[in-house]
Order: structure tokens, then C-alpha cells, then sequence
């Protein structure tokens, strides 16, 4: 069923045809898509009505003068008497959007946008889409942090590798909100949860597996920390110039701590070497991966080819081999998507007014998510649809739990 279109259609628009009625309609507008998006995907819609001088007179002034007064005087007041708990800040540069690559902040804001309501859709979190005009990570950073006291958390989108790890670092340590970079983030929630399931599915432990990652970039690196603190028994990433390795001499500051900590077994060489008698292949980096790579792959082989639209292994090929297969794409089994664990992550964050998003929290998101499947777990469903009922709620559970027992909740 198409969505339904709320937002009324501008006559203003550039090129124009005409209808067989003789009725002028923008070109554009044949297009679905396009049709969709014209004058945005969401709007802000108040809480509270404002009827007559008497609904005035509290929304605005002289009423209000009294809330500004008592959170002047208890700053903690600003978290019941306004929006702050309950919204999020999408904040991006426009320099890693989706497979676009650097399209600038303004060609950005319709993935803002559609962020924005996937926050409030799956999780019942406001969210405010905001492109800025700047990629020098100071001024990303001071912005932000003079932003910050509108929100209650900050998601980080579509930033490119490798500033976004210097920004998300220094954003947690001058702010006591959730800062979360979903690109990495929430990438490896959910691969964590799908190769929970997919080992539970095999009766093996994440323990015993041997991962390979293809792609150091944001999602790659953030997986393989992961996969690291979940216990996985050993995990190689892989770049264009081969697996990273302590041994080379051309990585970069985030490459070098990556082989510290990846890689025990000293693996070198081009990533088809790498995927010799692996157990997990995690792709999220483009590319294609040979099938005689996929097949030198260890028996029982897990296939995560995410890239989109063309995943680094198409499934055709990788069931050939493997016991599960997962992309990034929607019109095929066991999609891993980030809007499994971002509205979920931040409503549990917030319910709890929570100073920063832990690995723990991470983690126990992971684990919720993972949980939901349940008995019905299968080759083709190791994680659950997006429209699940049951995830949010779980995850949301599960992240305000974690964030009480690591110490970072505030109510």
C-alpha cells in the first residue's frame, strides 16, 4: 500500500507537464519518490492546544515565565518541563550518505529526514534532522556541544571514516547525553544479534567461530569491537590494501588500534586468503567477493553481505555455501538494518535519562534483539522484521536495564 501523503503539494515546483485534462503537474511528481517527499517527510506538530487568550497566556507568556524561572533555579527541572527527554538530534555533514558518498548537507536532509521519523515510528522518539555546513571536526564539535542543551541525545549520521571517531569521542567526553553514531553503532547491534542467532541455529557459541570483516571503515570497525566484547573466538578485517595487520606499516591511528586487538591469528594478505576455513563473512564495504572465495569458506559458513543495493556476495551464490545468508536488503531473508536498534537504543537511554550509551547497553541491545526471534528461529530468520511489535519495546527494556546496572542511568 502506498503511504499516504499529508503534506499538501506547492505549485512552485521547476519543470512541469501537462495532464490529459490539461492540468499542470511537476515532473518530478511522476515519480513516487518524489512524490513522497515533496515538502518533507515530517513537520512539527504541538502537544498542548492553544485555543483562546487563556491556553496562551500558559503556553506563552506570562505562564511560561514561571517554568523558565524554576528551571533556572533547579536545571534537573528542564528534563519534566520540557522536550529534552524525549528528543534526539540527527546531526550530520552530509560527507557518507547511505552508498551517495559526499553529496553535502543539504542533498543529505531527505535521509535526515527519514531518520527522524524511523525514530519516532519504531521507538516513539521526536527527532530533529540537522545538516551542517561544516566538516572540520572542531566545528562539528563546538556546534554540536552548543546545541546540545536542546536535546537529550545526539545521533550522528552519515559522517565519514575517520573523522567520525574523533567526533563521537570527543562529543562523549564534553557531554553528559547519549552521543551514538549509528553508521557504527547500530551496524553492530544488529549484526551481534543475527550471528547470535545464526550460531545458536548451528549449536555453536560465538566463541568458536572465526570472522572476517570486509571493510575498516566506520561500520567495519565498530563490528569487529563488537564481536570482540562479545567473545568472538577470533575476527580479521580487511581493507582494500588486505587484511589489517600489526605487521603493516600504512594504517591509519583507528587501523592501528584495530590490529590490536583483531586478528590473533596473525593472518596477512589479501582477504580471499583471509575467508579460507572463516566461519562468518561480514561484508560492509562494496565490492564483490569471488565465489571461490565464498567456497573456501569453512562448512556451515555464515554469509553477512550487506552492501547495498549489491551485496559484496549475491545470496543466489552464497546459499550455495553457507547456512545462513544475510544482507542489508529489504527483498531478501534476514535483513540486518540499523532501524532495529537505533528508536529502541535511544527510548531506553532516555526513559532513564541516561549520561552516555555504554557497551553494555550495546550489548544488552543486542541480546534483546537477538531473544525476540525465539523459538521461531530458522536459516531465514535469524533476525526479526523491522515491524516486529516486540523489538522496540525489548530493546528499549533491555538498554534501560543495562544503563541502571552500569551506572549511567539518572532516574
Amino acid at each position: 500500500m502506498a503511504a499516504e501523503i499529508v503534506n499538501p503539494r506547492s505549485d512552485s515546483g521547476t519543470g512541469t507537464v501537462e495532464e490529459a485534462g490539461g492540468e499542470s503537474l511537476d515532473s518530478f511528481d511522476l515519480d513516487p519518490a518524489f512524490a513522497l517527499h515533496r515538502g518533507g517527510k515530517m513537520a512539527v506538530q504541538a502537544t498542548v492546544p492553544v485555543r483562546d487568550k487563556d491556553d496562551l497566556s500558559l503556553a506563552y507568556t506570562p505562564g511560561v515565565a514561571k517554568v523558565c524561572t524554576a528551571i533556572a533555579e533547579q536545571p534537573e527541572l528542564v528534563h519534566d518541563y520540557t522536550w529534552k527527554s524525549s528528543v534526539v538530534a540527527v546531526v550530520t555533514d552530509g560527507t557518507a550518505v547511505l552508498g551517495l558518498g559526499d553529496i553535502g548537507p543539504e542533498a543529505s536532509l531527505p535521509v535526515m529526514e527519514g531518520k527522524a521519523i524511523l525514530f519516532k515510528q519504531f521507538g516513539g522518539v521526536d527527532a530533529v534532522p540537522i545538516a551542517l555546513a561544516c566538516t572540520d571536526v572542531d566545528e562539528i564539535v563546538e556546534t554540536v556541544v552548543r546545541m546540545a542543551p536542546s536535546f537529550g541525545g545526539v545521533n550522528l549520521e552519515d559522517i565519514s571514516a575517520p573523522r567520525c571517531f574523533e567526533i563521537e569521542r570527543r562529543l562523549q567526553e564534553e557531554l553528559d547525553i547519549p552521543i551514538f553514531h549509528d553508521d557504527q553503532h547500530g551496524t553492530a547491534v544488529v549484526t551481534l544479534a543475527a550471528l547470535r542467532n545464526a550460531a545458536r541455529l548451528s549449536r555453536r557459541e560465538i566463541g568458536q567461530l572465526r570472522a572476517v570483516i570486509s571493510g575498516a571503515g566506520a561500520a567495519g570497525v565498530a563490528i569487529a569491537k563488537m564481536l570482540v566484547e562479545a567473545g568472538i573466538g577470533d575476527v580479521a578485517v580487511a581493507d582494500r590494501k588486505g587484511v589489517v595487520s600489526a605487521d603493516r606499516d600504512d594504517l591509519t591511528p583507528v587501523k592501528r588500534e584495530l590490529a590490536s586487538f583483531t586478528n590473533k591469528a596473525g593472518l596477512s594478505g589479501a582477504l580471499e586468503e583471509a575467508l579460507v576455513g572463516a566461519d562468518v563473512f561480514i561484508g560492509v564495504s562494496g565490492g564483490t567477493v569471488p565465489e571461490e572465495a565464498v567456497a573456501s569458506m569453512a562448512e556451515g559458513a555464515f554469509v553477512f553481505a550487506m552492501a547495498n543495493p549489491n551485496p559484496e556476495v549475491h545470496p543466489e551464490i552464497a546459499h550455495k555455501y553457507a547456512a545462513v545468508v544475510a544482507t542489508g536488503r529489504s527483498d531478501f531473508p534476514n535483513q540486518i538494518n540499523n532501524v532495529l536498534a537505533f528508536p529502541g537504543i535511544f527510548a531506553g537511554a532516555l526513559q532513564v535519562r541516561a549520561s552516555r550509551i555504554t557497551e553494555g547497553m550495546k550489548i544488552a541491545a543486542a541480546e534483546a534483539l537477538a531473544s525476540v526471534v525465539g523459538d521461531d528461529l530458522a536459516p531465514d530468520y535469524v533476525i526479526p522484521s523491522p515491524f516486529d511489535e516486540r523489538v522496540a519495546p525489548a530493546v528499549t527494556a533491555a538498554v534501560a536495564a543495562a544503563a541502571r546496572a552500569e551506572g549511567v542511568a539518572r532516574r
